[in-house]
């Protein structure tokens, strides 16, 4: 009963670190959310910036995991090329190693523990205020002390050792063989950073392990060998259910690790070695005597290890580029539009930064409404054709049922993001994206029914004159001209749209032209020039046609309306 006991209170420590650092990685993303995305999003092509990028995010939130997650999010969802998304990728390698110094400096010299419940007394407090960021940073202040708070019950549980106690002879007997010992420890180091999902979880672990010296400094190093492999799984599990460019990132952050893992190893005493230099060059002792060394041996490689892998291999990164795109080879795009292109369900990770792939598709939507007009006029153009009509009509038809699918899908993923607890900003951009995505889809249901006119037209045998395609056609260029303008708004970030002049121009010209052409029907009718069936059949195309533009006009009003 003691040994299960020790073991569920071993468990729950690990959770306890897990759970702090999870709390405040996600609520330092939501204060940040916006700056982040922005950030990630605005990449440009020079490789330094990438890696200092993905260096300061990832100390910043505490998570080489989460910054990776959300790299392969937005590659996935077109916003990070993949070659950006590479360099970004090694300066979270870096930028995770934040974490083992922290422990290191704060964890074992310092008692943290002794501030972490009042620092949770601090964190509940701001959590009771009314202010979304106020209580983001009392969950962040939380996570932190949590952190330490699992640390300190961890050093409890592992205990120190006498020299004939079992486990350390366990231990000792698998250290003794070698270079075998060393991939023993990796092969440990991997998968239980594939259990805890968290390479910092695991390399807290390692330094308990080290500090109460269960582990000498070879074997150490080598589990931090295994936990750079094994935190790269986590991303691939994430990009499974992406598209290829979202695998061949993820991939790409595996080869980066496995070719460190493989240099290391080549040179694995010299390497150590030189980690040992340094640390007793900065004052300290050698870590295989000194157990204070050790800690800081081991996090000294952890660092130099991402650092001198990242400098090999930023000079490298088109060729991993192409590596990955021959390895995990690309599918032929396939014609049906009606599957989601920039969005999948198993990506989402913070809601807060998912937003973009959202944006991202809903953009995509707007293209495919643009596709089906296009469909319609040229239907409006060949009405009197059957054979060419009934093909066009068929083409409105389905793309009226992809508008439905899309919507349903797009509004589906919205829901996921609305139960992760989003910022007040972030919950008005979801909030328009619904309404965006309702008109979107009754401008395809406006365009299905525009081609169902003219087929009840041509079965009562009626024709559409010269100066009434004409109007039509005129009336759909001014539609086009307004689709455009909603398409290019659509494009920017929902923030940077202050005004809508522009599109408020076009809907007025959709709507004076409507009633100019709703006098001259009159004037027709009155006079006998027109047959009344044709003129309902016209005028109902002529007002599908307005009432798109209505839906365009509020797409406009939706984006600006978040601010």
């Amino acid at each position: 009963m003691n040994i299960i006991l020790h073991i569920l209170t071993l468990l729950g420590s690990i959770g306890l670190f897990l759970f702090g650092m999870t709390l405040m990685s996600e609520s330092l993303q939501k204060v940040a959310g916006a700056k982040l995305r922005s950030t990630l999003a605005s990449m440009t092509s020079n490789s330094l910036k990438r890696v200092l990028t993905g260096s300061i995010i990832t100390s910043v939130i505490q998570s080489s995991t989460a910054t990776t997650v959300m790299v392969v999010s937005f590659v996935n969802a077109g916003l990070l090329p993949l070659a950006q998304a590479v360099g970004v990728i090694m300066g979270a390698n870096i930028g995770t190693t934040v974490t083992a110094w922290g422990i290191t400096l704060l964890g074992f010299e310092a008692d943290i523990s002794a501030i972490s419940l009042p620092l949770i007394g601090i964190g509940f407090i701001l959590k009771m205020f009314k202010s979304g960021k106020k209580r983001d940073i009392g969950n962040m202040i939380i996570g932190f002390a949590m952190i330490f708070l699992g640390l300190e019950f961890l050093k409890d549980i592992v205990p120190e050792l006498s020299p004939d106690s079992p486990i350390l002879g366990f231990f000792r007997s698998c250290t003794g063989h070698g270079f075998l010992s060393v991939l023993f420890f990796i092969l440990v180091g991997t998968l239980f950073t594939i259990v805890f999902q968290s390479s910092s979880a695991m390399m807290a672990v390692t330094l308990v392990m080290a500090n109460q010296g269960w582990l000498p400094f070879d074997m150490a190093a080598a589990m931090v060998l295994g936990e750079n492999l094994g935190t790269t799984i986590t991303a691939n599990i994430a990009a499974a259910v992406g598209n290829i460019s979202a695998k061949r990132a993820a991939f790409a952050h595996t080869i980066f690790n496995l070719f460190g893992i493989i240099w290391a190893l080549i040179l694995y005493k010299p390497f150590l070695w030189v980690v040992s230099y340094i640390v007793h060059l900065i004052g300290g002792g050698y870590p295989d005597d000194d157990p204070q060394s050790l800690l800081y041996a081991i996090s000294t490689l952890h660092t130099l290890f991402n650092i001198i892998n990242t400098l090999i291999l930023i000079w490298f990164t088109d060729y991993i580029v192409k590596l990955v795109c021959i390895i995990i080879k690309g599918k032929k795009e396939s014609d049906d539009e009606s599957r989601l292109k920039y969005i999948s369900s198993g990506i989402i990770n913070t809601p807060e930064l998912a937003i973009e792939q959202a944006e991202k598709e809903i953009s995509h939507f707007s293209d495919i409404v643009s596709k089906q007009l296009a469909y319609v006029r040229e239907a409006v153009n060949k009405c009197d054709d059957t054979s060419a009509f009934d093909d066009y009509y068929r083409k409105v038809e389905h793309y009226e049922q992809i508008t439905d699918r899309i919507e349903f899908e797009i509004a589906k993923y919205l829901g996921h993001l609305r139960c992760g607890d989003l910022s007040p900003d972030s919950s008005g951009r979801v909030q328009a994206m619904y309404r965006i995505i309702s008109e979107m889809e009754s401008m395809g249901d406006s365009g299905y029914n525009i081609v169902r006119i003219l087929r009840r037209k041509n079965m009562h045998n009626r024709h559409l004159d010269t100066r009434m395609t004409g109007n039509i056609n005129k009336m759909l260029d001014l539609v086009g001209k307004a689709m455009e303008i909603m398409r290019s708004n659509l494009e920017n970030d929902y923030g940077s749209v202050k005004e809508i002049s522009g599109a408020q121009e076009a809907e007025n010209s959709i709507n004076s032209f409507r009633d100019q052409l709703k006098e001259l029907h009159i004037r027709s009718i009155e006079e006998g020039e027109e047959d009344y069936l044709l003129g309902v059949y016209y005028t109902d195309i002529i007002y599908e046609c307005e009432k798109i533009g209505d839906y365009i006009i509020n797409v406009s009003e939706a984006i600006v309306e978040i601010y």
